[in-house]
């Protein structure tokens, strides 16, 4: 069980994070934890409940009240993934996430700024974060890499050459995540097109989505991206994903369709999550993420 000042130590910075959105006119919403559609994704595996899903993510449902006219919006829930389990995983685990009308990614890399300078002055870290070994500078001009050069600075192949050999995720945990964030936090952005996601494809290279990841001391702590909002090209990444699905031999599960039919009203919009244990490891100066919940699940 975690400590009682580390239970203090969380309090304290989930209120944080409140106070910066709702001083900046986002909403507070609460969306259902289990839902009858997810999104399908080849690497995300769900946990069922009655023939219903844990969410994986509220995504769905949040950009569903972008659609209906909710132009800020953020929330504080949990999230379950079968099968996710180490030093930096839980099965269950608190995810933030945040949409705004009319952003693109390039605004929620100055939230994710502003995000942990504000966090940084409520928790009295000055400016600066210490973790495994690493001092961070959270000061302006953090690091801005894509993906293509990040793989040609750090991997032995190209990232093209890494997603035709099937080892773009092996490449990047073991050659290019252990560089990312060590003297400020690194934003890695433009994600091939294939990897795309919700996200959508840049106006100026089709070939990137406008994706990114930012990484603290190499530790991965979110995934933001501008959002599609075409539902015929969504609905096509969905049907390619869950043939990825099939091949693995797992339940393709349904088509979230009242999502598809209300994406056609979404506005042009951004959104992110954001690993709150993983957050609290980082402020609290733990290395693994049961030090940071009150009961791992095998305490339970």
């Amino acid at each position: 069980m975690i400590p009682i000042h580390g239970l203090q130590l969380r309090a304290v910075l989930i209120q944080a994070l409140r106070t910066f959105f709702v001083d900046r006119d986002y909403l507070e919403v609460e969306t259902p934890i289990r839902i009858p559609a997810p999104a399908p994704e080849a690497h995300i595996v769900p946990l069922t409940s009655e023939g219903w899903f844990l969410q994986t993510s509220p995504e769905l449902c949040m950009k569903r009240l972008l659609a209906a006219g909710i132009p800020k919006i953020f929330q504080l829930c949990k999230c379950f993934r079968k099968a996710e389990r180490g030093d930096r995983h839980l099965p269950e685990f608190t995810m933030l996430e945040w949409y705004g009308a009319g952003s693109d990614y390039r605004d929620l890399m100055a939230d994710c700024e502003a995000l942990l300078r504000h966090l940084a002055a409520a928790m009295g870290k000055n400016g600066m974060l210490a973790w495994q070994g690493c001092r961070i500078d959270l000061a302006p001009a953090w690091e801005r890499i894509t993906v293509a050069e990040a793989f040609r600075r750090y991997a032995p192949c190209t990232v093209e050459e890494a997603l035709s050999q099937d080892r773009f995720d092996e490449m990047l945990v073991e050659y290019v995540e252990p560089h990312l964030g060590m003297a400020t936090p690194t934003f890695l952005y433009d994600y091939p097109a294939i990897l795309g996601a919700l996200a959508r494809l840049s106006s100026t290279d089709p070939a990137v989505a406008e994706r990114f990841e930012l990484y603290v001391a190499g530790l991965e702590l979110a995934n933001g991206f501008s959002e599609l909002v075409d539902p015929a090209e969504q609905r096509a990444r969905f049907l390619a994903e869950q043939e990825m699905i099939r091949l693995q031999g797992r339940n393709l599960g349904p088509m979230p369709e009242l999502f598809l039919d209300t994406l056609a009203n979404m506005p042009p919009a951004a959104g992110i999550a954001l690993g709150v244990d993983r957050l609290v490891m980082l402020f609290g100066g733990a290395d693994n993420i049961d030090q940071v919940v009150a009961f791992p699940p095998e305490s339970l």
